[in-house]
């Protein structure tokens, strides 16, 4: 008899309710937010789930909470380090300080002043870099060598999808009727976490990636079918930069139904609504997924006609204030 092999991936339904039981006492439960006035504007039921609330103001924080959590004793006495623009620094920042380890943290030097005050807040050590991914990751094993510490890399990583996936556990609890949800994609450390828990949850819904039109990778690699990278990205979103890893990849391209991407216009307006009507302050980033849902690729596509009930994650609310006014000038 044959024995066909089980497609493995890095996540799976118990790694991540594992996860859940990991962190759930040191996470917020966010809330989720609806508005009879968006809902009109897009034609569906919109379900904003709220991981702008959570601690370090982004859901990074479920997946460092989770891999720091995760390493034994000897392996977190001598610290973690990683490389990151964003949320993921500030985060590890604080499950590190949560765990009472070191964090040393490799940020470049464009990297938004708010997040990388964030760091400091929660007592990372902040390392400069270049702003070119070379010198991140150089820098940060340099790092590595002094000081023995554990890398924790902020996506590709099964521990840090596993703690991202928890969201589709609490979601599908406080919203059990949604046939969508709208995730925004980078390295694909949330929309993997997300799709492998609520695919479990409920094979049917759909999971879709939203994406900026500057920083399309994730569009061109499902096209392709393997994993395409550009040369540069340009877009107001600076959490959406990254390019997919190996690990996530395998599940984007399995799980993830389509990716809709839309304009830095289009998020910027979206990023409008949702201080105007949702009284909610979040970064480009994580404004992406209502930008999706009021596209005309979405909304025009008969594939999607029958997604009445849309969760959409509002992944971050770190802003940087300076960057939104001028964006909000153009």
């Amino acid at each position: 008899m044959e024995v066909k092999e089980v497609k493995k991936y890095a996540a799976d339904i118990s790694s991540i309710k594992e996860a859940h039981k990991r962190i759930n006492s040191y996470i917020h439960k966010t809330p989720v937010l609806s508005s009879e006035s968006l809902n009109a504007i897009s034609g569906r039921s919109l379900f904003f789930k709220c991981e702008c609330f959570q601690k370090g103001g982004a859901f990074k924080f479920r997946g460092a909470c989770n891999a720091v959590l995760s390493l034994d004793d000897d392996q977190a006495a001598k610290g973690v380090v990683t490389h990151s623009s964003g949320n993921h620094a500030a985060a590890l920042s604080l499950a590190a300080r949560l765990r009472g380890i070191p964090a040393y943290i490799v940020v470049p030097k464009n990297a938004p002043k708010c997040k990388v005050e964030n760091v400091i807040r929660y007592g990372g050590q902040v390392i400069w870099s270049e702003v070119t991914m070379q010198s991140r990751e150089s820098v940060a094993s340099k790092v590595l060598q002094e000081t023995g510490a554990v890398l924790l890399h902020p996506y590709n990583d099964g521990r840090i999808i596993s703690g991202q996936g928890t969201i589709s556990l609490e979601l599908l609890e406080q919203v059990p009727q949604l046939d969508c949800i709208i995730v925004p994609i980078s390295g694909g450390g949330l929309i993997s976490g997300v799709a492998l828990a609520a695919k479990s949850i409920n094979p049917a819904i759909r999971i879709l990636a939203a994406e900026p039109m500057g920083a399309n990778d994730a569009a061109q690699s499902k096209a392709a079918g393997r994993i395409i990278t550009l040369p540069e990205t340009n877009t107001v979103a600076d959490g959406l930069r990254a390019f997919l890893g190996d690990l996530t990849w395998p599940v984007v391209r399995d799980f993830v139904d389509d990716v809709i991407t839309v304009e830095d216009k289009q998020i910027i307006e979206a990023m409008r609504l949702c201080y105007e009507i949702l009284k909610v302050a979040i970064e480009p980033s994580g404004a992406i997924g209502l930008a999706a849902v009021l596209s005309n690729s979405f909304r025009n596509n008969p594939t999607w006609q029958d997604c009445k009930n849309v969760g959409i994650i509002l992944s971050g609310g770190n802003v940087d204030l300076g960057v939104l006014w001028d964006s909000f000038r153009k």
